[in-house]
């Protein structure tokens, strides 16, 4: 079948290799102040920056694109702070030779970003995420998308149309981008599309069922997942000679006490956030924790299905921002919160406890600042999975931006270059260690759409001014330019563009 222009354009923005500029600054503050040949990172480590369809791409019916679940959900009055959507995002379908050439710049040898499956497959997301939260509108109006176990079939036949036409350029997939984060937040709370929640969690016009839905939801999410791997590895991975895996949201989790309580909380909150996804995938079942509490509402697998999901993996891709704090709300007074409930463990989960902040605050309320929880959760992930290799798909910091700042202001991001540099170093630590990570990916190289909060937070290492699209490096760009000609292995020399 005959491919949309974008899929061979991404794929060249993926696969080409860049020579490492060895930059020179007289600012003490952007300098990288290590010896290259004491550098932690491997000769072969990734240096990227991470992107995703549908917040970077735009021309959102294009070339027969399909509508996906985003088109729709940010068309609804009221479901995006600032009432934008991703129609046009930063127009990376239409730029992306200019934003090659600011990766280029910047020296990063890798680039994760995101398929769009309604793009591919106009009825129904190349480093390549195949599914980035968004689903074909079509899936979801035809059988429920996720609640429906005819969704793995359907994942299963556009992976393959993936692998088939892009696996020769292609080494690492990855199948899901935080199907933990998607789960709770489409199927749970209600805050993303298919906006289903029920009981405190919130009213949802479409209905659901927050205690079971986001259970059923994660076990198609799983066995697609599963479905997807297996096809790659009995079909095509010997041939073409790539990795698959997925991607995590990955919090670190600090019990808020040295009680044996709180430190049993730590472990329940993972068991319910990360490891819900991660034990089946490697383990070939859920947490004995998430047993123990959810009994029989907890959906099972056959023999068949835990031989698929067991060890469908070659790799991890953790995304980490932030950290928390836990605290035990089974055998102590816990008031009600983020975690507290029986369908999320019994474990309130904030990074404000007892008048103590796990870090610095942010523009975003979610995120704090506490670099020491990069070294822990690769360290934990080291020890539970016996050190799969990992990659940090995405980690950086957002700020809102005012309107009233001058150029300067908007240009000098001093806050992300010292996110940066104090994550970076705990991932340096981690490595020193032990811990198997192969590559790092910054969130993000441009300013884009930023999911329900628009266009009102930035996450990028360019300033785009979302008039006129144009892209300016910040300061942050400068610094890890510097970083990675300090850290990084030289590239070879990028290979001509041959389109089509």
């Amino acid at each position: 079948m005959e491919l949309p222009l974008l899929a061979h354009h991404a794929l060249f923005a993926l696969s080409f290799c860049i020579s490492i500029f060895l930059a020179s600054c007289d600012d003490d503050f952007l300098s990288v102040k290590k010896n290259s040949s004491s550098s932690p990172f491997p000769s072969n480590f990734l240096f990227g920056t991470a992107s995703s369809s549908y917040q970077f791409e735009g021309a959102y019916l294009t070339d027969g694109k399909g509508l996906n679940n985003w088109d729709v959900f940010t068309h609804k009055p009221g479901t995006i702070m600032d009432g934008t959507n991703g129609d046009v995002a930063v127009d990376h379908y239409h730029r992306y030779q200019e934003d090659v050439d600011l990766m280029d710049y910047i020296g990063v040898n890798s680039y994760r970003f995101s398929l769009s499956w309604a793009r591919i497959l106009p009825k129904i997301e190349p480093f390549v995420t195949m599914s980035h939260y968004d689903i074909p509108l079509e899936l979801e109006e035809r059988y429920g998308g996720w609640l429906s176990p005819e969704i793995q079939e359907d994942f299963k036949y556009y992976a393959n149309i993936c692998f088939k036409n892009f696996g020769d350029r292609v080494k690492y997939w990855v199948t899901f981008n935080e199907p933990n984060v998607a789960t709770i937040r489409g199927y749970r709370t209600g805050m993303w599309p298919p906006s289903r929640c029920s009981g405190s969690f919130g009213n949802c016009s479409y209905g659901g069922d927050s205690e079971r839905e986001p259970f059923i939801a994660a076990s198609n999410l799983l066995l697609s997942h599963a479905v997807a791997v297996d096809l790659y590895r009995t079909k095509y991975q010997k041939k073409q000679g790539g990795k698959i895996g997925v991607v995590m949201n990955a919090i670190w989790f600090e019990p808020v006490s040295n009680s044996w309580k709180d430190k049993l909380a730590a472990e329940r909150a993972q068991s319910f956030y990360m490891n819900w996804f991660l034990d089946p995938i490697i383990i070939g079942e859920y947490p004995a924790e998430m047993h123990e509490i959810l009994g029989q509402d907890l959906p099972t697998f056959s023999r068949y299905d835990v031989e698929k999901l067991k060890s469908g993996l070659d790799f991890i891709g953790v995304n980490h921002y932030t950290s928390a704090f836990a605290k035990d709300c089974i055998f102590s007074a816990c008031e009600q919160g983020r975690g507290s409930s029986r369908t999320e463990g019994f474990t309130l989960r904030s990074p404000q406890m007892n008048g103590i902040s796990i870090g610095e605050p942010t523009a975003l309320d979610w995120l704090y600042v506490h670099p020491q929880g990069m070294e822990k959760i690769l360290t934990y992930l080291k020890h539970r999975y016996n050190n799969i290799p990992m990659f940090i798909t995405e980690n950086g910091i957002g700020m809102r931006e005012n309107s009233n700042h001058a150029t300067k202001e908007i240009i000098n991001d001093v806050e992300r270059v010292e996110y940066l540099r104090g994550y970076l170093d705990s991932l340096a630590t981690a490595i020193r260690k032990g811990a198997d990570v192969r590559g790092y990916f910054v969130w993000s190289l441009l300013d884009n759409f930023e999911w329900t909060d628009g266009y009102s937070i930035r996450f990028g290492l360019h300033h785009v001014d979302y008039a006129t699209l144009n892209r300016t490096p910040r300061m942050s760009a400068f610094w890890y330019k510097n970083f990675i000609a300090l850290h990084a292995p030289r590239a070879g020399t990028r290979p001509q563009h041959t389109q089509e």
